[in-house]
């Protein structure tokens, strides 16, 4: 910048020259401080070195900009950085602010006030402006004041921080060569302004992007938009992140773009499609052709496979042995870099190996830290059901499948065939307490994701069509958090589609319609629970990869049932010894009724002070059986001595 300075002495005196009306003490001091500059800038060649880079060059080049615009940005950064200068322009202003003005920056570079070039050079939707290489301040347009932000004076003194504006949303991606990423390649290395990756939650889009601009030889600086406050005014920033990216001679990655409105003139795409950097955006939503008036390259980002996700675990330097922790999680590479970290952290917190079990615990609170999801508070494990074997067995089966869906997917095109999407539906039947809630929870916490549980009076609306978006809402929500969604008491929702007699009728076959449609094309894994089978819709029968009956418990299963809950509570009375064959035979209730009856020994046992004894579940027994409205039996069994 020496030189570029060095030829604005002479331009600030012919100002002054053109003014002969200037206070003699102010032109005093203005000749005093240009002919310090001038002595400053003097090149002396016996101690002049090899020509260093000029980052004005390189920002011309990233901008497009010319010799003029060159010149009007040393002239609106001399008074940041020279403080003669900044003196000299003061004592032009007969004294007032050291701030350049437009009209004194037209004058410099030889640009008359009505000539049209002024405002094509310095208006607001000049490059220099629109670009944010220069700013204005308040007022008149000739009388405002001219600079230069702080980020783009960094960059001409050959420093690179990044824009504090855009910090908190930078991510760094792991790049993935995947399928598409070649055409992506080609769009960059052609000059493509704008493609779009359609990027389903917990696909790689961002990788792919990354991979993207590697290939093509640039570096690329990724932001992710939803890390962004909800009432951020999108074209700004934007353009703040393609200055930077500019600035760094990087491509731009936008994450999170599916927060980007659709059509319209003042669409922030429009902002985006106009930045002087290759731009690859991904979003959660497809391309609409009304959004610009091209139609940009697409392309879809694929879900991770086994391999893939492998490679990426593999990338960022973590143990190759722990990798089997994330088997069945949907999760991009970043959120794997980030679960990697948070593991090793957490490993040597505890100091511990990193294990699977650690990895998957890691991916858990990394996936699901900033959540709604509902869960249990503490872990379940299948120890926790007490079911026949064959529902055992089955559960465990849908564990598996969902656990290894990634890599069946990856095998073949079999499962794709028909449009159906690769998610996982489960139906649950059986009558109340039988344990279809638990084992849910219990399938959660085995897959390490969290658990949704529906709740219907949130669903449901009386208002047609309302009921259809708070449903693709739901669904919307539990593919990007990859989660487990559960319907509890689904038949109220999923009813048996009837004649349609009147507009209520054609409503709910409608919303019926909608939800078989919705969940076939879920990518997630999906659990109904209902205790009357025969009222929700047949068609739903097709549509599930398991339907699990869950049996009212015969006697060997209550018996393990009483053993387990009573466990629970501890030391037991030794002189008031548990008939555990006797409870089992006698006393026909579900797996909720016996854990409920326990519970309320507990408490009774807890309130007297005294350990637990069968005294204590004898009146729980006799409660619980008139809470339900049922005959008490065994009676002499159940009488107190």
């Amino acid at each position: 910048m020496r030189d570029r300075f060095a030829a604005l002495p002479p331009l600030l005196e012919q100002a002054a020259e053109r003014r002969p009306r200037l206070d003699p003490a102010t032109r005093r001091e203005l000749d005093d401080a240009l002919s310090v500059a001038r002595q400053d800038y003097r090149a002396d060649p016996e101690t002049a070195g090899p020509a260093e880079p000029d980052p004005l060059d390189a920002l011309a080049e990233a901008f497009g900009l010319d010799h003029i615009d060159e010149e009007l940005i040393v002239i609106a950064a001399a008074a940041d950085l020279d403080g003669n200068l900044a003196l000299a322009i003061a004592r032009l202003h007969g004294g007032g602010p050291a701030r350049m003005t437009v009209a004194l920056a037209l004058e410099l570079t030889g640009i008359g006030t009505l000539d049209p070039a002024g405002i094509e050079r310095l208006g607001s939707s000049s490059r220099l402006v629109r670009y944010g290489l220069v700013e204005l301040g308040p007022g008149p347009w000739l009388g405002r004041a001219l600079g230069v932000p702080e980020r783009v004076l960094a960059h001409l003194l050959g420093a690179r921080p990044i824009d504090p504006q855009i910090r908190a949303l930078i991510v760094e991606p792991v790049p993935l060569v995947l399928e598409g990423t070649e055409i992506l390649t080609d769009a960059v290395a052609r000059g493509t302004a704008i493609s779009w990756i359609h990027a389903r939650p917990g696909t790689a889009g961002v990788s792919m992007a990354a991979a993207a601009f590697a290939a093509a030889g640039l570096q690329c600086l990724c932001i992710d938009l939803d890390r962004a406050p909800a009432d951020t005014a999108l074209p700004p920033l934007l353009l703040t992140c393609g200055r930077e990216a500019a600035l760094l001679g990087a491509g731009l990655v936008i994450g999170g773009a599916g927060r980007i409105p659709g059509s319209g003139g003042t669409s922030p795409l429009l902002t985006l499609a106009e930045l002087p950097v290759p731009v690859i955006a991904v979003g959660d939503r497809p391309w609409e052709r009304t959004w610009l008036d091209h139609f940009p390259i697409t392309v879809e980002a694929p879900t991770l496979a086994p391999a893939d996700r492998a490679a990426a675990w593999v990338s960022i330097g973590a143990d190759p042995a722990a990798e089997a922790g994330l088997a069945g999680l949907r999760l991009t590479p970043e959120a794997i870099a980030q679960t990697a970290g948070y593991a090793q952290r957490l490993a040597l917190a505890r100091g511990e190996a990193l294990t699977p079990e650690l990895v998957r615990q890691a991916a858990r609170r990394v996936g699901g830290s900033a959540t709604p999801a509902r869960n249990t508070g503490s872990r379940t494990h299948f120890a926790d059901l007490v079911l026949p074997e064959h529902v055992d067995a089955s559960l465990r089966r849908l564990v598996g499948w969902a656990r290894h869906r990634d890599e069946a997917l990856s095998r073949g095109s079999l499962l794709s065939l028909g449009n159906k999407g690769t998610g996982l539906a489960a139906l649950f039947t059986g009558s109340p307490g039988t344990g279809k809630t638990l084992a849910a929870h219990v399938i959660a916490d085995e897959l390490g994701i969290d658990l949704i549980q529906v709740d219907l009076s949130t669903v449901v609306d009386k208002y047609i069509g309302e009921t259809e978006k708070n449903l693709e809402r739901l669904f919307q929500q539990a593919e990007s958090l990859n989660v487990v969604l559960f319907f509890d008491e689904a038949d109220a929702l999923f009813g048996r589609r009837s004649e349609v007699k009147d507009a209520h009728d054609r409503h709910a076959n409608q919303e019926v319609a909608y939800l078989l449609q919705r969940m076939e094309n879920f990518d997630g894994l999906t659990i109904l629970a209902t205790n009357l089978r025969g009222n929700l819709d047949p068609a739903f029968n097709r549509r599930m990869d398991f339907v699990v009956h869950f049996p009212d418990p015969d006697v060997p299963t209550r018996r393990r049932l009483w053993s387990t809950h009573l466990d629970r509570l501890g030391a037991l009375d030794d002189a008031d010894p548990m008939p555990l064959d006797d409870l089992a035979a006698l006393v026909d209730l579900s797996g909720g009724d016996i854990r409920n009856i326990v519970l309320a020994a507990g408490y009774d046992c807890a309130a007297a002070g005294e350990l637990p004894g069968f005294r204590h579940v004898r009146a729980a027994v006799v409660g619980e059986f008139q809470k339900l409205g049922r005959r008490v039996p065994g009676v002499e069994f159940l009488a107190a001595p």
